[in-house]
């Protein structure tokens, strides 16, 4: 049975790269478009539930205009949904990622003016020039030190990920404006060159090669529970975007493990080792680049 959240069709259309292998009245090859919101939530059903967040530059792939919404595939994570069409536009080639947790956009490479639009860690721009301290784009200036080149990955996802301490928890978050669980460890991994499915359940099946039990944690490392995923900082120490502190947050090991427990959820159902790639889910078509809520 194919997953909705990667399995791009619904009642009228599908991709048509699935013919034969779902039914649809009728299948399409989708046409490239860019996220021109600062962020853009990806819904379940027009109107509907969230259930990730695009950002700022993002590349998808559009299936279907409807009545104001566009039915999309990411191209990062081959996420599946509904974003609203006016958050689109044409597509682009970002250049640099925002490597701060968070920036502006100017409509000149001045500080004091005010601002465009604030884009969150992890947002795409193309830079076309610099001017003084501040990056050129077809949408306005940023500052140089809040960027960082597409192509040179950060090496610890665990700083990327501690940048966002005290970010509100948001179910399906995926911005510095709120951000859950699988948020976090997406956003870390996508500034790492690492691919990352968006839901904690798909990055429990697709990140990492399997920890024994006995195997001593580290830096990097990931814990998985049902419907929970949190960094290992540090032997002793966990960051996670959780729902009991309503934050992202860095707790003691012990204390953490102790408190999911004892709260119904369960003992830890994997422990994992980061390598340099992942696993893309089945019937995904997403790429290298950055993108269940828990």
């Amino acid at each position: 049975m194919s997953d909705r959240r990667t399995t791009p069709v619904n009642a009228r259309v599908a991709a048509a790269h699935l013919a034969g292998r779902v039914a649809a009245p009728r299948f399409v090859e989708g046409e490239p478009a860019s996220v021109t919101a600062g962020l853009a939530d990806l819904l379940a059903a027009p109107g509907g539930a969230r259930d990730r967040q695009l950002l700022f530059g993002e590349a998808v792939t559009v299936y279907e205009r409807r009545e104001g919404w566009a039915f999309v595939q990411a191209a990062t994570d081959g996420y599946v949904g509904y974003v609203a069409e006016d958050a689109l536009g044409a597509p682009a080639r970002p250049t640099h990622r925002v490597a701060a947790r968070a920036t502006h956009l100017y409509p000149a490479a001045d500080m004091k003016r005010r601002e465009r639009r604030a884009l969150s860690l992890g947002a795409r721009v193309v830079v076309t020039g610099v001017s003084g301290r501040f990056a050129e784009t077809p949408g306005g200036f940023v500052p140089s030190c809040h960027l960082a080149p597409l192509d040179t990955p950060e090496a610890d996802p665990v700083a990327v990920a501690a940048r966002l301490l005290g970010t509100p928890y948001l179910w399906g978050g995926n911005s510095a404006w709120g951000i859950d669980c699988s948020g976090l460890v997406q956003i870390a991994c996508t500034a790492c060159g690492i691919v990352c499915p968006g839901d904690s359940d798909m990055q429990e099946a697709a990140l990492g090669r399997p920890l024994g039990e006995d195997a001593p944690l580290r830096r990097g490392d990931l814990l998985f529970w049902k419907g929970h995923v949190a960094w290992v900082a540090d032997p002793e120490t966990l960051l996670h975007a959780n729902a009991h502190h309503m934050a992202v947050t860095e707790e003691p090991l012990r204390e953490a493990l102790a408190r999911i427990e004892a709260q119904g959820d369960g003992p830890v159902t994997a422990r994992k080792r980061l390598g340099r790639a992942a696993t893309p889910p089945p019937g995904s078509a997403f790429v290298r680049g950055p993108g269940a809520p828990s």
